[in-house]
């Protein structure tokens, strides 16, 4: 498969992912990416224990028809530009959140010498996106999972505007499957 053909599977993932969920809320605006205690959204009571705990609503979602904890992209980017540059790694983390309309808690990257691989995690309300990268090799490692009303799709359009790979690969997982 060509290199042309990967980029478009990958628009046509998202696109298809999008058309799916027409009837989800819009992206939060940003003033909602500020980092936020664990717990901050919904209706909250305290257990004995004194943390937290959310009276209703567990955050599983229905994706195709199928009742899962959440979706899990699994994105690998080849001939991807600038993948030893911290700033734009951690630049590209906070808008793919925001595109998603996800909740950020916390990032940390590594910044790996000689050869400037980064990893790196942003922990989300929702769960985390994750990367490694291989600049000698062009290639990056990036996984997305997100729960609830979070739209990754949307993450992994704005990972191909930052990182303008040659060819991209998008795998989907729903996590925590059940039936009901």
């Amino acid at each position: 498969m060509g290199q042309s053909a990967f980029v478009a599977y990958a628009d046509e993932f998202v696109a298809k992912k999008i058309s799916e969920r027409h009837d989800a809320p819009p992206a939060l605006p940003a003033a909602h990416l500020s980092a936020q205690k664990a717990g901050s959204r919904g209706t909250f009571t305290a257990d004995p224990s004194g943390h937290a705990a959310e009276e209703s609503k567990d955050h599983f979602i229905v994706r195709n028809g199928i009742k899962c904890a959440g979706t899990h992209l699994i994105v690998d980017l080849y001939d991807a530009e600038a993948l030893d540059d911290l700033d734009r790694m951690e630049s590209a983390f906070v808008d793919a959140v925001q595109a998603a309309g996800a909740t950020l808690l916390h990032i940390h990257m590594h910044h790996f010498t000689p050869n400037g691989g980064i990893s790196g995690v942003a922990v989300l309300a929702e769960s985390h996106i994750s990367v490694h990268t291989w600049p000698e090799r062009r290639y990056a490692a990036f996984d997305v999972f997100m729960c609830g009303d979070a739209r990754p799709e949307l993450a992994v359009e704005v990972l191909k505007e930052r990182f303008r790979p040659g060819r991209i690969q998008v795998s989907e997982l729903l996590r925590g499957t059940v039936s009901e």
